[in-house]
């Protein structure tokens, strides 16, 4: 058939005693069996800088997975660059706009508790406060796919671990058989009425174990040396550090490759306890690795420690999947990030990033909110929020004010030098929803993927690149760094698929992270109407023939 595509159909006669008619079509690929199990990783603030920092370094769970289908140019393509709503957009197919996760957290003054709510929390139980809250999901808009799949076949099985809570429960979704996430002084826990499997003792146990007695100081790989090297950043100094920690310290633990670790064992005893995998329906397994983001907060992303930590998470998603290849299921790997990362200020200007810089206390909700009161003679507080992203204008204020303190608020950050837009919620709101690469999308585009009507604040604020949105500290602080930007380096992450006898690929071309869900969903059969989610499908081929429908 590919002679009969390049030769004249004259010389076909000559190069064959058939006709171009007569000359047989290639066999048809056998049809790629549906796996028994799928399992998703989020490795939580894992940007496509640092993959492709450290991609040729890896020789564990990392190094299978560039053996499958590589988009080393994802994107968690909205504004909200948070652990939150990007969790949300993975097993949804659906942008934060949809999902209704527009952050981390948000104000609502309407609520049954006014004030700050958080993104996995049931504001309505009584005695709950914002830092006491209830873990819960209903704030999630719309499905998981294992949750559509377990409406569709109540014997599919939803397993969702992690070391936060957002994050098992924006993979999760509201149907689910077991959630556990970590929580401080606790262990793993779950909500509801979950009874407590031996699984989730028996890691609470090694954990509390673990705790107790002091850390002692990783091994730095050779590679790692070459960035060895300490500097002091607000206060702190960091880029030296191997994880040695004191006994008792659940903080530096979690800060550490022992987390993910324990998060790992946890995930490998549910599925060698359920059996996961081997059920008369598809199973759903979702892990969100979560050490790399504390790692990235308390020592930034270019020093020794985010070495050391990518080093040895490679090694434990090695082991992880070794022991999914000793069950014989046959399961299919998605792994991404929730958002990416930006390092310290202090060390991006050693590399040429004059930019850099942390914020100014001019950028400060309470400086403008003070400047904008005493402008207009009003009682404040005026706004409520954060640094970066949604404010919120108090609605006690008369319509008419309300407009003047949004027109004087959107002058000041507009004049900030550190600021690189400001917008309205009606101009959000007007701005159509964004199409086309995700590269391209303008700023108030991307503002426009992360806006809910309800949720979302009157004023969204964005800061220029590089500028870090943590005010210098007059004593060491412990969070330097963070993420949460409208820019690429908070917006790139790495998407990777992985199955055995996969042939191997990479796309270069930019993706989304809602792709993640209409894959696995073609890969399993599973039929989505069109418009029901964001996210498209993307092609696996696989050697087995088009993944898409």
């Amino acid at each position: 058939m590919r002679l009969a595509r390049l030769l004249p159909a004259a010389l076909l006669l000559l190069a064959s005693p058939g006709t171009a008619q007569d000359t047989p079509a290639p066999p048809t690929p056998p049809a790629w069996p549906t796996p028994k199990l799928i399992v998703v990783i989020s490795v939580d603030q894992f940007s496509a800088d640092l993959f492709a920092e450290y991609r040729n370094r890896f020789t564990g769970g990392f190094k299978r997975l560039l053996d499958g289908a590589v988009f080393p140019a994802g994107y968690q393509s909205h504004a909200a660059t948070e652990t939150c709503p990007g969790h949300s957009t993975i097993m949804t197919g659906d942008r934060p706009a949809r999902t209704g996760i527009i952050a981390n957290d948000w104000y609502d003054q309407n609520g049954p508790r006014p004030g700050m709510i958080y993104c996995s929390e049931d504001e309505r139980v009584p005695g709950s406060s914002f830092s006491n809250y209830t873990a819960s999901d209903i704030k999630l808009r719309v499905p998981t796919l294992g949750e559509r799949m377990k409406n569709a076949d109540p014997r599919v099985r939803t397993v969702s671990v992690a070391g936060k809570d957002r994050a098992a429960i924006m993979m999760g979704g509201h149907k689910i058989d077991q959630l556990w996430f970590w929580r401080d002084g606790k262990g793993f826990i779950s909500y509801g009425d979950r009874a407590v499997p031996a699984s989730v003792k028996a890691a609470n146990a090694a954990a509390e174990a673990q705790i107790a007695k002091p850390g002692p100081a990783f091994v730095e790989p050779a590679w790692c040396k070459p960035i060895d090297r300490a500097i002091v950043a607000n206060g702190k100094t960091v880029g030296n550090g191997r994880f040695a920690r004191p006994a008792k310290n659940e903080g530096l633990w979690k800060a550490s490759p022992a987390f993910d670790s324990a998060i790992f064992g946890l995930a490998t005893a549910m599925v060698q306890d359920m059996k996961l995998g081997k059920g008369p329906a598809i199973d759903v397994l979702t892990v969100g690795a979560s050490a790399t983001d504390y790692v990235g907060h308390g020592f930034g992303t270019e020093g020794s420690e985010m070495c050391i930590q990518l080093a040895n998470l490679d090694q434990t998603l090695g082991k992880f999947f070794a022991m999914l290849d000793k069950t014989g299921v046959d399961y299919v790997v998605a792994l991404t990030a929730d958002h990416g990362g930006n390092d310290i200020p202090e060390r991006e200007r050693e590399r040429g990033m004059p930019m850099a810089a942390r914020m100014d206390s001019s950028v400060n909700i309470r400086t403008v909110g003070k400047e904008v009161a005493a402008t207009l003679g009003l009682e404040g507080p005026l706004l409520f929020g954060g640094v970066n992203g949604d404010i919120w204008i108090s609605n006690k204020l008369s319509p008419g004010d309300r407009d003047r303190v949004r027109d004087a608020a959107v002058k000041r950050y507009a004049a900030n030098p550190q600021v690189a837009a400001v917008y309205t919620k009606a101009e959000i709101a007007a701005a159509p929803l964004p199409a086309g690469p995700p590269e391209t999308w303008s700023l108030l585009q991307r503002a426009r993927a992360s806006f809910d009507a309800e949720r979302s604040g009157d004023i969204s604020i964005f800061l220029k690149p590089r500028i870090t949105p943590i005010a210098p500290a007059t004593t060491p602080a412990g969070t330097i760094a963070t993420h949460g930007s409208i820019w690429d380096y908070d917006r790139r992450v790495p998407i990777l698929f992985w199955r055995k006898g996969m042939a191997g690929f990479e796309q270069p071309l930019s993706v989304e992270t809602v792709d993640i869900m209409p894959t696995l969903a073609a890969l399993v059969g599973f039929t989505l109407a069109a418009g029901d989610v964001d996210g498209r499908c993307l092609d696996l081929d696989g050697g087995q023939g088009s993944t898409c429908p």
